[in-house]
């Protein structure tokens, strides 16, 4: 193991807070991006003549198949270069890709636009979360981590609100194009409003980081068990995502409107869950430190037993399907932020982007890779076995396997939980060389 290169984090101030603001903003509308095809699935989908196997594809393999090319590079590059920039880059050049969607012609073209969103991931999701851990201290983590990935949620809600309102208004081409061009502008504020870091690490130990970081990572029980548990957590969580609106729409028959109210509520309630889980862990980890994993823990022990309900509900059950739809989201939200609060406290700072990397990637290519893709094979392979008596039935039954991936999610923060104060002792060593000066009072530009 190479010695540990750890530094203060920048106390939090006002340039801190701003960056948050900003980073979060960035990861909101890029999850727009990906998410808003959800919502033009029925346009999409009529005007290219295709099944649910090709949306799934649509919605996830081109992302998918990009990420699990670029993810470990980028976060290997933003370990290595200043992450400011890798972080304006990405969002801009991802955003400016997922603009050309609206120039596509059929399925395929489509998806190869899909390939920005994960350029824009797989490079600012890890440096975003790096530069986080380097500006606040332990203590406040899963709280600055619960904003973080609430940009996600942020994003879905855009994507059903705004998203849905833009594509009834001008169309579904001009929506993705506008997405497209916001995050493109936001990366240009971020680049030119926030001041730079110093590298994190000295540049010998930088060049030593770059050689068998993947393995180092693998090598640590937490870090194994928390990328292995958030693969486990996005099949289900996206491929739910991409497929409740149209279930609501077949099984429950409701129009793309209310539908998209329902989906409004769920969005609302992940948001609201995100950030109650940050603060939460934070919290409780002043007491017992196992509760870092715990607080994630328990909420997928409760989002199993909702999501499963909902999918069981009679066709028009509409006021318990929102209720149930709504605890869902609220509890499987609870992994994000004190997951990837864990991570950043179990792996030296050296490999912190990497680790990210390696997280966001077992999440993007299993998540996103096999959840929608997974739930619209399987929608009609039981379609054209004949469980589609009613409508919406076989993608419920489809749905119902995409949640039980929830169970290994749950095995894998056991495990890690059961490893992490050990982990969480051994980072907290003393570290072997001297503290990098920071900037005074954060990072806004002058």
């Amino acid at each position: 193991m190479l010695p540990r290169t750890d530094q203060p984090p920048v106390p939090a101030s006002t340039g801190s807070r701003y960056t948050l603001v900003l980073l979060t903003l960035l990861s909101a509308l890029a999850f727009m991006d990906r998410q808003v095809l959800a919502v033009l699935i029925t346009p999409v989908k009529a005007e290219f003549g295709l099944s649910d196997l090709q949306v799934g594809l649509v919605t996830g393999l081109g992302y998918a198949l990009a990420f699990a090319v670029l993810g470990v590079p980028m976060g290997r590059l933003a370990d290595r270069l200043e992450r400011r920039s890798v972080v304006a880059w990405c969002r801009g050049l991802g955003g400016a890709l997922g603009a050309l969607g609206a120039m596509t012609t059929g399925a395929w073209s489509l998806m190869a636009t899909r390939a920005g969103g994960a350029l824009s991931d797989a490079g600012a999701g890890p440096a975003s979360m790096a530069l986080l851990a380097e500006l606040y201290p332990p203590e406040q983590r899963s709280r600055v981590m619960s904003v973080f990935s609430a940009g996600a949620s942020l994003g879905a809600l855009l994507a059903l609100l705004v998203g849905a309102w833009l594509a009834q208004r001008y169309g579904w081409r001009t929506t993705v194009a506008l997405v497209g061009a916001a995050s493109l502008v936001m990366a240009l504020v971020l680049r030119l409003t926030v001041r730079a870091l110093p590298k994190a690490v000295h540049a010998g130990a930088a060049a030593a980081a770059a050689r068998g970081g993947v393995a180092e990572i693998w090598s640590m029980p937490v870090a194994r068990s928390l990328i292995l548990a958030t693969a486990f957590a996005l099949v289900a969580g996206y491929g739910f995502g991409a497929w409740n609106l149209s279930l609501l729409v077949r099984r429950h028959g409701l129009d793309l409107q209310a539908a998209g109210m329902v989906s409004t509520v769920a969005a609302l309630s992940s948001v609201v869950g995100s950030l109650w889980a940050g603060a939460l862990a934070d919290r409780l980890t002043r007491r017992d430190l196992r509760w870092q994993l715990g607080v994630p823990l328990l909420g997928m022990g409760l989002a199993l037993p909702c999501g499963v309900g909902y999918l069981l509900l009679p066709a028009g059950a509409l006021v318990p399907a929102v209720a149930l739809v709504a605890g869902f989201s609220l509890f499987v939200s609870w992994w994000a932020a004190p997951v990837y609060a864990a991570l950043s406290l179990v792996v030296p700072p050296r490999r912190r982007a990497t680790a990210n990397a390696m997280m966001l990637m077992a999440g993007a290519v299993v998540g996103t890779g096999l959840g929608p893709v997974g739930v619209g094979w399987l929608s009609d392979h039981l379609a054209r076995l004949g469980l589609d008596a009613t409508p919406g039935e076989s993608l419920r039954w489809a749905l119902l396997g995409a949640m039980a991936m929830l169970l290994p999610c749950l095995l894998m923060l056991l495990r890690g939980l059961r490893a992490y104060p050990a982990a969480r002792q051994a980072s907290s060593m003393p570290q072997t060389v001297q503290a990098v000066a920071l900037p005074e009072k954060g990072l806004p530009a002058r």
